[in-house]
């Protein structure tokens, strides 16, 4: 078997993903791009994409499958079935850190993944080789603002003074 009769390395990327975030205390975002294969609440849609929070405390029956990831959500108390194709999914992050993986969509008439219109906290990093099917090159998201300079993006801001207070006193009993 090669690399173009080979299955998709899109939903594995998904659940190695959702397990780093839930592994790490994140909460599992992702953006779908949606049409009338994707079983969403319509009402929720916004430019024809969708964000959903695949938390395991956000959903229930959650199953992230090779073809479709389907759970059970609540939205506004109502119970809603959603199904979306692993093919409709445009990226999975965490929630608190944008840090994630975007997806071009793949077939006729799809849009671009990583649209470059409107302005979006992340930024999109090629992932994969040139002599990857385009369809299918993962893209890395990362933030949109830079590290300031001198500190890498791993170490945390230095704590600010604050300001002197009243100086402690010791109270004798007898």
């Amino acid at each position: 078997m090669n690399a173009i009769e080979s299955t998709s390395t899109r939903p594995y990327l998904i659940r190695a993903l959702y397990d780093w975030c839930t592994d790490n205390g994140f909460t599992p975002y992702v953006a779908v791009l949606v049409d009338d294969s994707v079983q969403v609440p319509r009402e929720y849609v916004k430019n024809g994409e969708i964000v959903l929070n695949i938390s395991f405390d956000a959903t229930s029956s959650l199953k992230l499958g090779n073809e479709f990831i389907e759970f059970k959500a609540r939205f506004a108390g109502s119970a809603r079935e959603i199904m979306v194709p692993v093919n409709r999914v445009l990226a999975i992050y965490a929630r608190e850190n944008g840090q994630g993986m975007a997806f071009p969509v793949a077939g006729p008439g799809a849009e671009p993944a990583v649209s470059t219109s409107r302005p979006t906290p992340l930024t999109s990093v090629a992932a994969a080789g040139a002599e990857a099917d385009p369809a299918e090159r993962p893209v890395q998201l990362v933030p949109a603002d830079p590290p300031a300079p001198g500190r890498g993006e791993d170490d945390p801001e230095p704590p600010k003074p604050s300001k002197p207070g009243p100086r402690p006193a010791l109270k004798r009993i007898k």
